[in-house]
């Protein structure tokens, strides 16, 4: 009889609390992670993101709330995890003065496959990864991509059903990013789950689902697509002749959360939605500029900024 597929979320954790001393790290977030899928952590540095990470794995115990991570309560079965999950900073933990296949063979034995399992994963890997012509080469004299891809090979050698990234790309060149989602595409379609920590926004829109922490906190969770369509009709491009005196004029009208120059257009973010497009090209007017108003497709950019600048706004209101 075939074993049922496991049922539920890959990771469920409720009012997640770390804290240090007085600095509170990790307040109180909720999470719920889909299996087989990929799952993005974006937020600036010191957001959260890595010490949300560490109390997942049982790295790190955290002060309040409940974790589940593939029907496991963490951190009391944080051993029983280990076997089951992969984990890769940035920082690519690799022994630079032992080769490619030495590397592999050394996390295979920590991971506690017998020989044969291991020369056989290993091969595959080696293929897999694009290694059969570097398998003697030390691992200290590979670019930055090469050692990503060596340190993700060695992540995943034992197979696992959970992936944890911490902020994986941020040391490599865009091609070598590309090449690196591609592979994480390929696991998830597989059947592992992926949770990824990066401040990328292009990397956060190819993700499946999207957590956004602002300076401890969960300020936006979802999909791509359900995140940038509640900014529908908020976000607006402005074209005048003169970018800088529009944006200073700009940022003072009502409602108008930021304003970004790309190129010679102002991106605009609203605080809500109604005539904004009409409210902007007045208040222009107004103040004797000239300029061309119109509708612009949100982006996780503006989603970010808009969940962010919410959570400084609340955070005033309640010191006030």
């Amino acid at each position: 009889m075939a074993s049922l597929e496991p049922t539920g979320p890959a990771i469920h954790a409720q009012g997640l609390t770390k804290k240090f001393g007085a600095l509170t790290a990790v307040d109180h977030v909720d999470l719920q992670v889909p299996r087989r899928s990929v799952y993005g952590f974006l937020g600036p540095n010191g957001s959260g993101k890595s010490t949300t990470i560490r109390m997942l794995c049982g790295l790190l115990t955290p002060t309040a709330g409940e974790i589940d991570v593939l029907g496991l309560k963490i951190p009391a079965q944080a051993e029983q995890l280990r076997t089951r999950i992969g984990y890769m900073t940035q920082k690519f933990s690799l022994f630079e003065d032992l080769t490619v296949r030495e590397n592999l063979e050394f996390l295979a034995a920590v991971q506690n496959l017998s020989k044969a399992q291991a020369r056989q994963r290993i091969d595959e890997l080696i293929s897999q990864y694009h290694f059969s012509d570097r398998q003697k080469q030390l691992a200290g004299t590979m670019s930055g991509g090469q050692k990503q891809r060596l340190a993700l090979a060695g992540a995943v050698i034992h197979e696992p059903e959970l992936l944890f990234l911490d902020e994986p790309t941020s040391a490599v060149d865009p091609e070598s990013r590309r090449d690196f989602w591609e592979k994480l595409f390929e696991l998830a379609d597989a059947g592992t789950t992926i949770l990824v920590s990066t401040h990328y926004m292009d990397e956060a829109e190819r993700c499946h689902r999207i957590a956004i922490l602002d300076r401890g906190m969960l300020v936006a969770d979802g999909t791509p697509d359900d995140l940038t369509g509640d900014l529908a009709g908020r976000t607006l491009a402005v074209e005048a002749q003169q970018p800088r005196q529009a944006q200073k004029i700009l940022l003072t009208l009502p409602d108008v959360i930021s304003v970004a120059q790309i190129g010679n257009t102002l991106r605009v973010l609203m605080a809500r939605n109604g005539d904004a497009a009409a409210r902007i090209g007045r208040g222009l007017a107004d103040a004797g500029v000239q300029a061309q108003v119109g509708p612009s497709t949100p982006n996780l950019e503006d989603v970010f900024v808009a969940a962010t600048r919410r959570q400084a706004a609340q955070g005033r209101e309640e010191a006030a």
